[in-house]
């Protein structure tokens, strides 16, 4: 079992004061694969100190000095692939292959998203009479999920040391090892003490302390829209800014002329990759009503095809969903549409046919859903896709809209028709032909997937505060 009791707190590694131990259960066995110790107030606060103190001369360094850290933060992190991914694999199911490719290098990527944002960042501008100036906004509370959790890491801790910011993670305590790895780059890199310290635990527990705590000047969360209600009630009463990217119920769009041999295979993949973990898996397939039957076959097929199996063994089949809680809400949401009249095509509640344990989802295709089924609003966070039939593209539209999220959206078909629908989706991201984020681009959402934007400029400009100065000499 690996072992991550302690705490990274102001350049050390130091015990938990009043923390209790908690075992992380492995979904591919059903058996306990990590030990951490759930940090408690006191852990927050010792953090939250050190962090504050740090800012004084961390908020001073220069862009060369912060590009230099992570450069170096980058080549510690290279010689860290296998233990990260084997972390991962154990932890929350990605298989190796995936992990050590997909999850790790979405965190290099965050940093070098950044690093090149940094570059040619505009520190002031003038604007009229005014001197505009972009400063660190201070301490950051950094509270991350379990799912691409390398990736969501990056694209705070990034950031905020490109800002000059100083932090408190934590992350979550489904998925801890690979942040305490995390936290062995960074110390291994030179990071400068106080300026980035990792808290272990949970959120009743470390995530509602953070949220709170009066010496925090932001929080950067990313998880469900019902957590992220918490963290913002919480962060109310000492006004900090709280930035979120919540949950999803992607749309693909598939246009009435869409070639699908053409346009249709990378959409379609989104909803297995990462055994459908993502908040941008493309979920909801809307076709038009003719073209249903067709659609199904094609999901059916890919889905059909796809194996499962132990996350441990390279290869490219999809592993198990991370825990109890998610394997049941998932066969849980299956049930449903079976009991509302969809039609199952593949798949099922049953564990596949190759496994006797671990919380492992046959990838699952239904059709004939409809928008007020429980499967088109609630997010799966699982490999099912829904197909859903319109009778015009309007309708497609309205009812790609018909939901509380609006975080991302895939259209299928032909780029120059796509082109006129795309700015009527309503999403913070929209992608033709595909379903992942353009490197670099604004990550974030509308409507209850959250507020602010991760990756590149626009995410460097979150974590930092605007100043308007005027009456200077000329």
């Amino acid at each position: 079992m690996d072992s991550y009791l302690k705490h990274y707190i102001n350049g050390a590694w130091v015990d938990s004061i009043g923390g209790r131990r908690h075992e992380v259960i492995s979904p591919s066995t059903e058996e306990p694969c990590t030990e951490i110790a759930l940090g408690t107030k006191a852990d927050v606060d010792a953090a939250v100190a050190a962090a504050k103190e740090a800012a004084k001369s961390w908020s001073q360094s220069t862009r060369e000095e912060r590009l230099d850290l992570m450069g170096r933060i980058v080549q510690e992190y290279k010689k860290r692939v296998p233990d990260l991914a084997r972390s991962m694999a154990m932890e929350m199911g990605a298989p190796v292959s995936f992990a050590s490719t997909a999850q790790v290098g979405a965190g290099i990527g965050g940093f070098l998203g950044t690093m090149e944002a940094l570059k040619g960042f505009e520190f002031s501008e003038q604007m009229g009479a005014a001197k505009v100036v972009y400063e660190p906004i201070g301490v950051v509370g950094m509270i991350t999920p379990w799912n691409w959790p390398l990736n969501q890491i990056a694209l705070k801790v990034a950031p905020a040391l490109a800002a000059g910011d100083t932090m408190v993670l934590k992350p979550s305590e489904e998925c801890p090892g690979n942040a305490a790895i995390f936290a062995e780059i960074l110390d291994a890199a030179g990071v400068p003490p106080g300026v980035f310290n990792l808290v272990q635990g949970d959120g009743p527990g470390v995530g509602t302390e953070i949220s709170r705590h009066p010496d925090i000047d932001m929080v950067s969360f990313t998880g469900s829209t019902r957590a992220g209600i918490m963290v913002a009630k919480n962060a109310a009463d000492t006004v900090k800014r709280v930035h979120q990217e919540l949950g999803g119920k992607s749309p693909n769009l598939v246009l009435p002329d869409a070639d699908f041999a053409t346009h249709l295979p990378a959409v379609a993949m989104g909803p297995l990759i990462n055994s459908g973990q993502s908040c941008i898996s493309p979920t909801r397939v809307l076709v038009p009503r003719e073209r249903e039957a067709e659609a199904a076959q094609f999901y059916t097929a890919m889905y059909a095809g796809t194996q499962v199996g132990d996350p441990l063994q390279e290869g490219s089949h999809i592993g198990p969903v991370v825990n109890k809680a998610q394997y049941d809400k998932i066969r849980g949401l299956i049930q449903s549409a079976i009991d509302e009249g969809a039609k199952l095509e593949t798949g099922g509640v049953d564990l596949p046919a190759n496994v006797n344990r671990g919380y492992y989802i046959q990838p699952t295709v239904f059709s004939g859903v409809t928008p007020d089924m429980k499967i088109a609003q609630e997010e799966t966070f699982g490999p099912v896709a829904t197909i859903m039939a319109y009778d015009s593209l309007e309708q497609g539209i309205e009812i790609a809209n018909d939901t509380a999220y609006g975080l991302s959206a895939a259209i299928t078909g032909d780029p120059a028709k796509a082109a006129d629908v795309a700015p009527r989706l309503k999403a913070g991201m929209v992608a033709i032909n595909n379903w992942g984020p353009s490197p670099g681009a604004p990550f974030g959402g509308y409507k209850q997937s959250g507020n602010g934007r991760e990756g590149g400029l626009y995410g460097l400009k979150d974590f930092m505060e605007v100043k308007a100065i005027s009456g200077l000499p000329a």
